[in-house]
């Protein structure tokens, strides 16, 4: 059985705090997202993951660039980079780095989720021939998206994994999994390429998407619903997942 190697040690030198457990949703809307899922060369396949996790075969990551026109901290751009795995059964998404737009939206995305936010420019631009995304950090470009040829889907034709994002918790250093709801009005497959993809900034060096599998956007409302269950980043799911319910919530 594989599982992820990765110094747990390591990942949570740098991983967010979440100082309590939220018991509302936050509800975006007016939301483009833009999807872009791509093969990564197996030296990363469990060297990016904690031991908690299993790997895909092939090893897969995936980009999601949305822009968000309303949301309770006003609208911002958000960016976020994960690892396709498994956890126990369940198909999910390890966060490996985010960037928001704004300062209240890092905050938010990080305080309440444990998303792994900085701050930085977030752009995404939907044209009628194609959408492109760019994404800046401390005047370098990590992330460049240009997709081409959008074709209409039916709405139910993309399905988005939920995260795993791990944090600091009131139970400790945890794997937060975070289930992001996504009702769309619209979405388009579209034909992309990375015009630049920085793996250190992204989270690891080893992150290398060198072959692009699909691309989607969507038009849509997203709600990310409040934390019911982390799992202990250094043991399997069966055994190390636990309810927040005894840490109580805000």
């Amino acid at each position: 059985m594989l599982i992820g190697s990765a110094d747990v040690k390591i990942l949570g030198e740098r991983s967010p705090r979440i100082a309590s457990f939220a018991s509302e949703p936050l509800m975006l809307s007016d939301v483009a997202c833009l999807q872009l899922t791509a093969e990564m060369r197996n030296s990363a396949r469990e060297a990016v993951l904690p031991p908690a996790l299993h790997p895909t075969i092939p090893p897969v990551v995936s980009i999601q660039v949305w822009d968000v026109a309303d949301s309770p901290v006003g609208a911002f751009g958000f960016a976020m980079c994960r690892v396709s795995c498994r956890s126990g059964v369940r198909a999910r998404g390890f966060s490996t780095a985010a960037v928001a737009s704004t300062q209240a939206a890092a905050q938010i995305l990080t305080e309440r989720f444990g998303f792994p936010c900085v701050l930085g420019e977030v752009t995404l631009r939907r044209h009628y021939d194609g959408v492109d995304a760019e994404v800046m950090v401390d005047g370098s470009r990590t992330l460049g998206i240009a997709a081409l040829d959008p074709e209409p889907m039916d709405l139910d034709d993309v399905q988005y994994t939920g995260n795993l994002n791990l944090a600091h918790t009131p139970l400790g250093l945890r794997l937060a999994q975070v289930e992001v709801d996504h009702v769309a009005s619209r979405v388009e497959r579209l034909s992309a390429r990375l015009s630049a993809f920085d793996g250190e900034a992204w989270g690891n060096r080893l992150l290398d998407p060198y072959f692009v599998v699909s691309a989607s956007v969507a038009l849509e409302t997203v709600s990310i619903q409040p934390i019911r269950f982390v799992c202990k980043p250094d043991e399997l799911a069966f055994t190390g997942t636990e309810s927040v319910a005894a840490a109580g919530k805000t």
